[in-house]
Formats: C-alpha cells, structure tokens, sequence
C-alpha cells in the first residue's frame, strides 16, 4: 500500500506530470482520488470538471474540499470562459491547497457548450490565452496553470489547428498542456462516443512536443496499462490515463516504482488488497463520523480492486447491495469478505481428489 505521508521530493530529471490520472466527471471525486492514493503516492490526480460559476455562486466547501496533505499532487480542473471567474477559481485553488489549476479545453458535452467552454473553446485561443493570463496573474508562483484539450474540433483534422492554438496559449504563460490525442465532434456525437469514434493521432500530440521542446507535452486517450505508458514517455513528457484508472486500479501499482524510480515494486497479493480495503473502510468510517457521508458513495470507487482474482464478482456483489446502505461499513466489508471467500472455496479443487 502507498506511504500516505508523501513526503519524498521528486527527482528533479522527472517532469511532476510523468503519469496522471484524468478527470472524470462523477468519479475523481475526494474520496476515489484517496483510494487511488493508498495504490500511488506519486500519480498526479485531478479533480472532476467544477465550473467556475459553482466557484463564484456555490457551496465552495462541496466543491473543493479535500485532505491536501495526503491527496498532494492534486489539481483543480475548472470549466469556464470568463477570465475573471477563471482567476477568482484560481486564487481558490491556492487557498484551498491544490498543486495546480487546469483548465477545461476538451470536453464535447452540449452541456458544457451551452456555458462556451469545453472543447468549444479551442475554437478561441486568444480568450483561452486571456483566461491562463488572468489565472497567472492571480496565482504568480504558487501553483501551475494548466491546459487540457483536444487536437481539433469536429471535422478540423489538420495539425496546424493544434499547433497554433497551443502557441497561442504558451505565449500567454501556459508551459503545460495536456493533449486528449483524438478531435472533439461538437454536434451528432455523445461525450461517450467522442471518446470512442473520432481517431486517436498520437502523432500530433508527438509532433507537438518536438516542435514545441521547452513546454511540457502530455498525451491522453486510449491508453490502458503501463506498457502502453513506458512506450508513450519516449515521446512526450507525460501521460495521462483515464477510464483504466478507475476500472483497474491496480495497474497503478507499479507506477511509482517504475515511473518515478519511488521505491520497489508492489506485490499486489491477495494480502496487499486486503490491506488496501481495510484502509478504504477506515477512512469511510472517519468521512461517516465529520461529514455523514453514506459508505456507498466512497466505496463505489473501489469495486475494481479484486478484479482478476477468484471472488471478485461475489465481493463487488456486496459492496454495490443498496440493500445493505444502512448497515456498519464494517458490517459490509465482513460480508464482502466472507463472499469473495466462499466463492474462492466453491471453485477451490477437491485435494481428495486425483488430478
């Protein structure tokens, strides 16, 4: 399990968004972003999309509150078009103990659109470029400014697009973008599809980073395990992975150690989940007691972990009973032990019995 007390510095030849995971909208809340850190302490972690409207007009506290000292490196990523409400967003930030401010460029939603950000955005660099001045003129030194967004939109297919919006934003002060390496559809297509259909082009986001050496490039879209990372970091400085993440947290297991040089290589035994599932109830037991928080809400995050191991569909059985929602969380994990190991029993070989 991670040290949770984060304390290493990174080694300086290590850009701090070598390997990330993204921010996914309804799961990279507070409490999935604390169970990927019992997995990763080093693994940069987003926040989901908070726009700047809820910032300036709503609950703040809901929106941003988070333990700082044990999910660090965390970023804020924000959805917004008026440079104002961006630099108001990024003072939050600071004074909410987040490692960076991202903004949204890259999200295809009619929702998002509706607001004029998202990927809707691309198609205005110079307000983009007003938006990162106005957050760095906010923030100075304190935290990074940030840029996630895709390489077109809709049928722009060609790399100059790309390349001009990120020159145009890096001249504003912007030294970090995070390229989701396909083209955002605005209209005919859902967020789900636009994750799907339009062509991955990896080539753009690796041209990119030549023609632009002195920013820091990171690359998203369709990558899954960490091979797939090893092979992406020849070209650019970072990756970013998204939906594997969450589905298979374990593939993160091994990411300090051979991403960041951070220690040896996690066992991921029976024993190493175990620990990591204790860790999780215990902190939802401690978010029940300050905040009220129903367990479901946090252990829906970590219904990946026994993936591939025997039990593992009787285990996720229990912790996604809604029937049981009113029960001790330790109640729960009992069961859901018990479960995954009557099933292992039930598929266990007779030893009475020849081979």
């Amino acid at each position: 399990m991670a040290d949770l007390r984060n304390t290493a510095a990174v080694p300086p030849q290590i850009s701090p968004w070598r390997v990330s995971v993204a921010p996914m909208m309804a799961w990279t809340d507070r409490h999935c972003r604390h169970f990927h850190r019992l997995i990763t302490r080093r693994t940069r972690l987003y926040t989901e999309m908070v726009t700047t409207g809820a910032l300036v007009h709503g609950d703040v506290a809901k929106h941003l509150r988070h333990n700082a000292g044990l999910e660090a490196p965390t970023a804020l990523q924000i959805g917004g078009s008026e440079p104002d409400e961006m630099a108001h967003a990024a003072r939050l930030a600071v004074q909410w103990g987040y490692d960076e401010i991202n903004l949204n460029c890259g999200c295809p939603s009619e929702r998002v659109q509706r607001g004029a950000f998202g990927a809707c955005l691309m198609a205005e660099p110079a307000l983009v470029a007003d938006g990162v001045k106005a957050m760095l003129d906010a923030v100075g030194d304190a935290i990074p400014v940030t840029v996630k967004h895709r390489i077109g939109i809709d049928r722009v297919e060609h790399y100059e697009f790309v390349r001009d919006f990120v020159g145009e934003v890096a001249r504003a002060g912007c030294q970090v973008f995070i390229v989701h390496a396909r083209n955002a559809w605005l209209q005919g297509l859902s967020p789900k599809e636009n994750r799907e259909i339009p062509p991955l082009r990896y080539e753009f986001v690796h041209r990119l980073k030549r023609e632009f050496p002195n920013l820091t490039v990171c690359i998203n879209g369709g990558i899954t395990d960490s091979e797939q990372v090893q092979m992406q970091l020849q070209q650019v400085d970072g990756v970013m992975v998204g939906r594997a993440a969450y589905h298979d947290p374990v593939v993160m297991a091994d990411w300090d150690s051979r991403f960041w040089q951070d220690g040896d290589p996690i066992d991921t035994s029976d024993e190493w989940r175990l620990a990591v599932e204790l860790a999780m109830v215990h902190y939802i037991e401690a978010e029940q007691q300050l905040h009220g928080t129903p367990w479901a809400n946090a252990a829906t995050h970590m219904l990946g972990l026994w993936n591939t191991r025997p039990g593992a569909r009787a285990w996720r059985r229990v912790w996604s009973d809604h029937r049981l929602k009113g029960s001790p969380v330790q109640e729960v994990f009992k069961l859901a032990r018990e479960a995954r190991l009557a099933a292992v029993r039930s598929f266990a070989p007779d030893p009475t019995q020849a081979a």
